[in-house]
């Protein structure tokens, strides 16, 4: 009998309470590609400072972006279990980047346009 495995999704909502938690600010994420691999980075802005480029609504569509790809990527709970266990934090200069294992998937981002 064939099971489906369950996929993880994860709103913008959710992604931005994970990083809170762990951090304590709402802090911006990137996705990266370098080196043949795909990070998703927690940059050190954070939209509570006041110099933070974009507004609340700015933040939550760029943020339900980010998870979007990463439900669609399935690496929901890749995420989630690097934010809880890591003892990086994101600093000045220095963001916290994520490795992604999105297998065949990766093959759209990593093609040269």
């Amino acid at each position: 009998m064939y099971s489906a495995k369950k996929v993880e999704t994860m709103t913008g909502a959710e992604l931005r309470q994970a990083i809170a938690n762990k951090w304590g600010f709402s802090y911006d994420v990137q996705l990266r590609k370098t080196q043949g691999k795909i990070f998703l980075q927690v940059m050190w802005r954070y939209q509570e400072q006041q110099s933070f480029s974009m507004d609340e609504a700015e933040f939550m569509q760029h943020l339900d972006a980010i998870a979007s790809y990463l439900s669609d990527w399935d690496v929901v709970e890749q995420v989630q279990k690097f934010i809880a266990t890591t003892k990086e934090r994101p600093r000045l200069g220095k963001a916290v980047s994520i490795p992604l294992q999105i297998g065949e998937r990766s093959i759209e981002w990593l093609i040269e346009r």
